[in-house]
């Protein structure tokens, strides 16, 4: 592998010139946002919480340390966009609510993680890390803490300082490291493939 793409994402790598093309940014942002809303919907819930467990975080990792930076963030935008005009890409929605109504809500700050989530993991990406799990799970991990941070801190603006811990952080810390462990995985082993190719 030349050294003029060891520092590229996986997606860059992979198409190569046409992932320039602006006809394939539109599909990889399309095909971004169609598969974090699927993973929203795959979710178990935490009674009484009312944020349950999806496979975003997953999906969102993956993506990002595939894309890297730029276009994973244009990617969550889009989707916070899609939510936003009322299509029911979120956890919750439809039966919860639609549009800025439920952005505003239990979840809000989990949602604006995202974006800094993806940022982080695209950068890493960016930067090489991607065929490293160890660096590049380091960078995700620097991500899901800020991700779970911001979303506590909404959760105890809505329900109480007890909530931050209780709903906020506290059920989600084992199952998004295993997501964590499995998304940091599984981009180097692609690089890994291709270099194998």
């Amino acid at each position: 592998m030349s050294s003029n793409n060891s520092n590229t994402a996986l997606a860059t790598h992979v198409l190569g010139g046409a992932s320039t093309n602006f006809a394939t940014k539109i599909f990889l942002i399309a095909l971004g946002v169609a598969l974090i809303a699927i993973s929203s919907k795959f979710k178990v819930p935490l009674w009484p919480n009312p944020t349950p467990v999806t496979m975003q975080t997953l999906v969102i990792f993956s993506l990002s340390a595939a894309y890297g930076s730029r276009l994973a963030v244009v990617t969550l935008l889009a989707y916070m966009v899609t939510g936003a005009l009322g299509m029911p890409v979120f956890t919750g929605t439809p039966e919860k609510g639609i549009g800025l109504l439920y952005m505003a809500g239990p979840t809000a700050g989990y949602l604006a993680g995202f974006v800094v989530m993806a940022a982080i993991t695209g950068w890493a990406a960016d930067k090489g890390w991607s065929k490293n799990p160890f660096k590049l799970g380091s960078a995700m991990l620097v991500g899901e803490i800020i991700m779970l941070l911001m979303g506590a801190l909404w959760m105890g603006y809505l329900f109480g300082s007890d909530k931050i811990i209780a709903w906020g952080v506290g059920p989600f810390i084992v199952t998004d490291l295993i997501k964590l462990a499995i998304a940091a995985c599984i981009v180097p082993a692609v690089w890994g493939l291709l270099k194998k190719k």
